[in-house]
């Protein structure tokens, strides 16, 4: 079954940041600006129309800055703040439930994790203590390495490029409708509003330069979200870290 365009977006967004199997995929970007000449932006363009040019814009990014929260079954909330793109370069930060936080870094062939205590001691629930604590002494705070390609950091590698995490949203067909117009940050933009089944779907698209999503807000029952999109085509700040870096690969178990 087609699933509208905005719909995919969400879903593609919301599957990836669980680190789950997404779907390849890329599109060209729509270089046609937002219509600036009327006082209605994209004047005689219906809400599936704009939609369609907002997906083509947003999956034609280069790179791309996503922040909010998306409800996991697993890992109730996950909170991420990354800037990712099309090279499979990636840097920010994500905690799952609320509790605690790790910093992501992917440069190259390398991935490159700091977590805190929260996060490892959330993260070994069903552990004994005497191996929690263990854990807890040697990563917490301590950045750590590992190969891309390897098997702990083959989804963590996924969710870095910005091809999959955007992957489903490429078709087109959108049966969005207009809403009002905004401001998402300082940023003009249209409302649109999505349905998919019962979920419900609201989309901010910029009426200034392209027509960029800049949020997705998503009521779903099992996955809620609420998603802002910034710092299209700009370089990600993913570099090595300094200092002492513990390499998990070489670690047994």
């Amino acid at each position: 079954m087609r699933r509208t365009a905005l719909a995919a977006l969400c879903l593609a967004a919301a599957t990836t940041v669980g680190l789950t199997g997404c779907m390849p995929g890329q599109d060209k970007a729509d270089n046609k600006p937002a219509n600036s000449k009327s006082k209605e932006p994209f004047a005689g363009l219906s809400g599936g129309e704009v939609a369609d040019r907002a997906m083509k814009a947003t999956t034609g990014a280069s790179s791309l800055r996503m922040k909010g929260d998306v409800a996991d079954d697993t890992d109730g909330t996950i909170r991420i703040d990354m800037a990712l793109d099309k090279k499979g370069e990636c840097a920010g930060t994500m905690s799952m439930g609320g509790q605690g936080k790790a910093d992501l870094i992917k440069t190259g062939d390398t991935v490159y994790m700091k977590y805190d205590e929260a996060f490892l001691r959330a993260q070994s629930k069903g552990e004994s203590k005497s191996d929690t604590d263990a854990a807890v002494a040697m990563l917490a705070g301590k950045w750590t390495k590992m190969a891309a390609k390897g098997q702990d950091a083959k989804d963590i590698a996924s969710f870095c490029d910005l091809d999959s995490v955007l992957g489903g949203a490429e078709d087109g067909n959108s049966d969005a409708t207009r809403g009002k117009t905004t401001t998402v940050d300082g940023t003009p933009a249209i409302v649109l509003h999505e349905k998919d089944g019962k979920d419900r779907y609201t989309v901010y698209v910029a009426t200034q330069g392209k027509p960029y999503v800049l949020r997705v807000d998503g009521s779903s029952a099992k996955e809620p979200m609420n998603l802002d999109f910034s710092d299209f085509d700009q370089p990600v700040p993913a570099k090595k870290p300094t200092g002492k870096i513990i390499d998990l690969d070489t670690l047994g178990g």
